[in-house]
């Protein structure tokens, strides 16, 4: 079978291709996993830190060969499973099966290997890098006494690996000459001490005498009237929550300052998932293609107004999952208007349809609609005009500091 792991997984799988985790050639299983966390040591005794760990479907048995792909579907390693837990976790070794090219900077990505013979043998100072850099003098100072190179290896993973090698870029600059820069993907462990050891032990690989951790970055969000927002409408057909919607979009419009984006459900459906059924595996795909688009509308500060049924918990928490990794915000609105009111106006007369039996698995007749209990707003329409519910969802935006 063939596989696209997560973000966090595809990076460790790097790191294991590239020997930066030597001396792990593969996934960790059950035993290695409990002597880590229990002695910080594998199960033979080996010294290692952190967990490296890959998640497989329910199909995947010991003995399986999978190949697993980078983000575009390319091929990047195989993986034979030697182990699986009931968990989904898999263990195995894995094998390259071309360099990886997906990701920023990827010119800047090098092996272990190679930097060790650029090096020539000459000892490195390495520097991890998760922010920019304060000060340079002791750096400097410290490859003086050691003699050494200077190796910055700006830890370039999610929505902010390019601003890290950017930094490591311009730290270059102001260091010795012949200092190097290597782009690592290493993902952020969540314990502190776990995710200084792993970074030694990365260094190390890269050839290093001595590691010099970079201060851990400070991040302070910009204000809510410069972040990216999506704000989500989720109801069944005939709540309210498309006119809702283009209420709120004409609104804003008039307020200018935002740059604006609108994805309604069913102009979606004609073009961006065109071709898609109302299998719950379609509709599923159709939410996430909606949220894909506006957590990119978000990403560059621009505000998304969105309004499809989205029926289904699971599929509107990956949603706002996508929006929030890129920095951005996420309103839900539950357009709450009851299943009663929403067939009484039916205009289009799909109510009457599903309720024949001549719409198979309709939202709310033949099909769950899973209420959220995580949204911010909630609107029943039943006895609100449009005027009043727009109004509410553009109070929420100003109280929330998102719209002056």
């Amino acid at each position: 079978m063939e596989w696209t792991p997560e973000p966090h997984e595809l990076a460790d799988l790097e790191l294991l291709l590239s020997g930066a985790f030597a001396p792990l050639t593969g996934f960790l299983g059950h035993d290695d996993l409990h002597a880590v966390h229990e002695r910080g040591r594998l199960a033979d005794g080996t010294p290692w830190p952190a967990p490296v760990t890959l998640h497989l479907p329910a199909e995947v048995s010991p003995g399986d060969e999978v190949t697993l792909l980078d983000p575009e579907g390319l091929p990047l390693a195989t993986l034979t499973v030697t182990a699986r837990e009931a968990d989904g976790l898999v263990s195995g070794p894995v094998k390259g099966l071309g360099a990886p090219e997906h990701g920023p900077f990827a010119r800047l990505r090098r092996t272990p290997a190679q930097v060790r013979q650029e090096l020539g043998g000459r000892a490195a100072l390495a520097v991890t890098m998760r922010g920019p850099l304060d000060d340079l003098s002791e750096i400097v100072a410290t490859a003086k006494d050691l003699d050494a190179l200077i190796l910055l290896l700006p830890l370039a993973y999610g929505e902010g690996g390019p601003a890290v090698v950017r930094a490591a870029l311009r730290a270059k600059e102001q260091l010795p000459p012949g200092t190097l820069v290597v782009s690592v993907p290493l993902a952020p462990r969540a314990e502190p001490e776990l995710d200084l050891e792993l970074r030694e032990r990365v260094a190390t690989a890269y050839g290093a005498v001595e590691h010099f951790p970079g201060p851990e970055p400070v991040t302070i969000p910009g204000p809510p009237h410069r972040r990216g927002l999506v704000v989500f409408f989720t109801g069944l057909s005939g709540s309210g929550k498309s006119t809702i919607a283009r209420g709120l979009r004409d609104e804003l419009l008039e307020l200018g300052g935002r740059a604006l984006t609108y994805l309604d459900g069913d102009v979606v459906r004609h073009l961006l998932s065109k071709g898609l059924t109302f299998s719950k595996a379609d509709r599923d795909l159709n939410i996430r293609r909606i949220g894909f688009v506006a957590a990119e509308v978000a990403r560059h500060g621009g505000l998304a107004i969105c309004a499809p049924i989205a029926p289904y918990a699971a599929t509107r928490a990956e949603v706002r999952a996508m929006v929030e990794a890129v920095g951005a915000d996420f309103l839900l609105v539950h357009v709450a208007t009851p299943l009663e009111e929403c067939e009484r106006r039916d205009r289009k007369g799909l109510y009457a349809k599903a309720r024949a039996g001549l719409i198979p698995e309709f939202t709310g007749i033949s099909d769950p609609y899973e209420e959220p209990d995580d949204a911010e707003l909630v609107i029943d329409t039943t006895h609100l005009s449009v005027e009043a519910a727009v109004s509410r969802v553009l109070e929420t935006l100003r109280s929330g500091g998102w719209v002056r």
